[in-house]
């Protein structure tokens, strides 16, 4: 008789501008409860503003290079990149549309939470580590600051990335407020 072996795949939601340690941690955490998990990097068509400054390609090379510096099994990991989508109602399709089958979700937002619920599907909290210090937007504005203090907070994989990329000029740049899509 074969057995039925039943596996779990979970489903991670951020934009990762930048992906930082409570991230890595974060994802660790959840790897303890699931087998496999989808890691879904929203706002995947923004970039170059002061919200979403690295680009789709640029997030996912920090996030696996992110993920392999803190230990994580990277066999275990989708990386599923989507745009967002303004109808709320129609999101989890969307969503559905883009990852596979998933049987629970982690996420620290409520509104994305309640979605989730809506569809149907188990939504647990990740765990958050010291939200105020490991926070995109902060590391954001500390960079945009000229404070090192942001080289601490995210993987040294992830700093050296955004200095490869000149992602603290980018985003020293783009803080000037002139950033427009460009107009041919």
């Amino acid at each position: 008789m074969d057995l039925l072996i039943l596996m779990i795949r979970g489903l991670f939601i951020g934009r990762f501008q930048p992906p930082h340690w409570g991230h890595v941690w974060a994802v660790r955490d959840i790897l303890k409860e699931v087998d496999e998990l989808i890691i879904v990097i929203g706002s995947a068509q923004f970039n170059y503003i002061i919200k979403d400054p690295f680009t789709i390609g640029e997030r996912i090379w920090m996030l696996r290079e992110a993920l392999r510096e803190g230990g994580v099994d990277l066999s275990r990991v989708i990386i599923v990149p989507i745009p967002n989508i303004e109808n709320n109602a129609a999101w989890f399709g969307h969503l559905r549309s883009y990852v596979p089958p998933f049987q629970v979700a982690y996420t620290g937002n409520p509104f994305v939470a309640m979605l989730l619920k809506e569809a149907g599907i188990e939504v647990k909290q990740q765990s958050l580590y010291d939200r105020q210090k490991y926070n995109s937007t902060r590391i954001r504005e500390l960079i945009i600051k000229g404070d090192s203090e942001w080289e601490k907070l995210v993987p040294a994989s992830v700093v050296k990335i955004i200095k490869e990329i000149n992602g603290v000029e980018r985003l020293k740049i783009i803080a000037l407020g002139e950033a427009e899509p460009h107009k041919w």
